[in-house]
């Protein structure tokens, strides 16, 4: 989960390069932050505990200029975070350094010969096996150095590393970790996320698992896993480096969370015509949905919630078993697939660990497997036998929102399209819900427009300490999302729950003060939410009710957010804005840094 980042050019300084990466590498780590650069022969090391600021002040007085260097931001996994653990990390003689993002499993083991033949550590991180390892096999050779290395480790690894003996090159590699290449005129790079190096260039290559890399400022070496000389494909991005930037907003989050319609309208743009006929045969090719009889949803966090609403979605216009699982529990709940079987796997940055591996489960078993993705070129599309692209554009705040509805509405226009192919849905009633994606857009610029009356009810929440939020039917799904946002940003402890559960056990917890979020958008439901309402105001809750306009719970809650029509289906991602809203507000109320809360990154590459 952690960024790394280097650079060997001559058009700009190596510090001032990495450091600028490491600004849009942040979001992947924040407990510390670290540069390497060389200094004539000598190889320097600045790191500092904490977030990047602090390392930025470290080094505002130094005044070395340098045209190659490494630079990391960190998620700690193996050791606390401290200078002493932070990246990037030397070997014992420091003719070697090296940034790690992943996890050496086998460390431990390694770790132990290496003391029993004398070598000293100053880490206690797995990532400095490596520097030890590659420093004690070196025979003079990067790339032979390397493959050594990597046939005694075990693990997710994306490697950067420089060796003082060659001034101009580093050497890099991967597995199971994000790593791409960057192409520019004198100057190369490489990183974790093709924002850190957008400023310089456009031109980027994905490498694949097994590949290792030797970038120079004028040239670029691609060996694969058999240790062949390959050239991969250069990529052109089509967003541009302020997209990945707060454009005049305060936070990323608020940013991301007011450029939902835009991007509804451009899912719409994209992948339908003037007709409103779905455009997914290319990017479904392949897959006789006539011969599907199970589907399953995989994902972790935000993209699982967005996955329920993609089976209820499913399961309302198909009428068929849907199954929705969370990657790090698939592999090992023993499902049954067969060639029959359609595994989507949704992940914003199409690099998260449980789902890569899940993926690859589902293959070896037989199943045909889709991509819902957000990143070009991400492990995940490469290696889906079919992929859709959701259209959020970058999204930096580690908590999801444009990327979460961005997925919603892809699942939402595959059910359709699916429903189609299956013949399980008219005609009428397809274009009747094809259009609520036009009001949905619509009505989430008039939440957008009336956010100041959210931030006045999140002034009044701030300080609560625990919550429950509720919903029946899709609005279960949305209260579990609601809850994540508010647990993530704001450090409350909260629960969601299907409203008429919370009778079985957990209403026990009720009492003076505590927060019920309440979302009610299907009117038919609308009497039992109230009388879920009545039951915790009874116990002294304190309740904010997110509802439909004509809803009962508008004279039930303490205070009332109203929402538009959008559709029985597409209504409640309306919720779902305003309760990212309300987290937000809450966050802000509270003098919280919600682009980066405390323990989290924003892509999960570790199991």
């Amino acid at each position: 989960m952690c960024g790394i980042i280097g650079y060997s050019g001559s058009e700009a300084d190596a510090i001032n390069v990495i450091l600028e990466g490491l600004e849009k590498l942040e979001y992947r780590g924040y407990d510390s932050a670290g540069i390497a650069f060389l200094d004539g022969n000598k190889i320097i090391i600045e790191k500092k505990e904490g977030k990047l600021q602090n390392l930025k002040e470290h080094l505002k007085d130094v005044a070395t200029k340098s045209n190659l260097g490494i630079g990391h931001t960190r998620w700690a996994t193996h050791g606390v975070p401290t200078d002493r653990n932070s990246h990037p990390h030397y070997s014992e003689n420091k003719d070697v350094v090296l940034v790690h993002n992943g996890i050496i499993e086998n460390y431990q083991e390694l770790k132990n010969d290496l003391l029993t033949s004398g070598v000293k550590f100053s880490s206690d991180t797995d990532s400095e096996v490596v520097a030890q390892l590659f420093s004690k096999l070196f025979d003079g050779d990067l790339l032979s150095t390397l493959n050594k290395v990597i046939e005694k480790i075990r693990g997710s690894y994306a490697l950067a590393i420089i060796h003082k003996d060659f001034p101009n090159k580093m050497i890099c590699c991967k597995n199971h970790s994000p790593l791409i290449v960057g192409l520019g005129a004198k100057q190369n790079f490489v990183a974790s996320d093709v924002s850190a190096v957008l400023k310089y260039t456009k031109d980027v290559i994905f490498l694949e698992d097994g590949d290792k890399v030797i970038v120079e400022q004028d040239k670029v070496e691609i060996f694969d896993k058999d240790n062949k000389s390959i050239e991969r494909k250069i990529n052109k991005i089509e967003w541009n480096f302020e997209q990945a930037t707060k454009g005049g907003y305060e936070h990323f989050m608020i940013k991301e969370i007011e450029e939902q319609p835009e991007i509804i309208e451009k899912t719409l743009n994209i992948y339908t015509d003037k007709n409103f006929d779905i455009k997914f045969d290319e990017q479904l090719e392949g897959i006789n949905f006539q011969n599907i009889d199970r589907i399953y949803i995989v994902a972790c966090g935000t993209a699982y919630y967005a996955g329920l609403q993609g089976q209820y979605f499913m399961k309302k216009i198909l009428g068929i078993d849907i199954f929705t699982d969370i990657a790090s529990e698939f592999r090992y709940n023993e499902p049954i697939i067969t060639d029959r079987t359609l595994a989507i796997f949704v992940s914003q940055s199409g690099e998260t660990f449980d789902t890569l591996m899940s993926m690859k489960y589902a293959k070896e078993k037989g199943a045909k497997t889709l991509a819902i993705s957000n990143v070009l070129g991400s492990t995940l599309t490469r290696e889906a036998d079919n992929v859709i692209y959701t259209l959020a554009g970058p999204e930096i705040s580690v908590a999801s929102t444009k990327a979460y509805s961005s997925q919603v509405l892809v699942l939402y226009l595959l059910s359709l399209y699916i429903g189609l192919k299956f013949e399980k849905i008219q005609e009428k009633e397809y274009v009747s819900l094809i259009k609520d994606i036009t009001k949905l857009k619509t009505n989430i610029e008039k939440i957008i427009e009336n956010k100041n009356t959210i931030y006045e009810i999140a002034k009044i929440i701030k300080d609560t300490q625990n919550g429950f939020y509720l919903g029946r039917g899709i609005d279960e799904k949305i209260a579990r999302e609601g809850s994540l946002k508010m647990k993530e940003i704001n450090y409350i402890h909260t629960e969601s729950l299907p409203a008429g559960e919370l009778k079985h056990g957990s209403i026990a917890l009720i009492e003076n003060g505590v927060l019920v979020v309440v979302i009610s958008t299907d009117l038919e439901m609308d009497e039992k939410t109230v009388s879920n309402i009545k039951e915790v105001k009874a116990r002294g809750a304190y309740v904010v009710g997110v509802a439909k306009k004509g809803s009962l719970v508008s004279e039930a809650a303490d205070k009332y957010i109203e929402i538009e029509d959008s559709g029985l289906l597409l209504t409640p991602l309306t919720a779902a804005i305003v309760l990212q809203y309300l987290a937000y507000y809450t966050a802000y109320a509270k003098g919280y840094d919600m682009d980066k809360p405390r323990n989290l990154a924003k892509s999960v590459t570790v199991e």
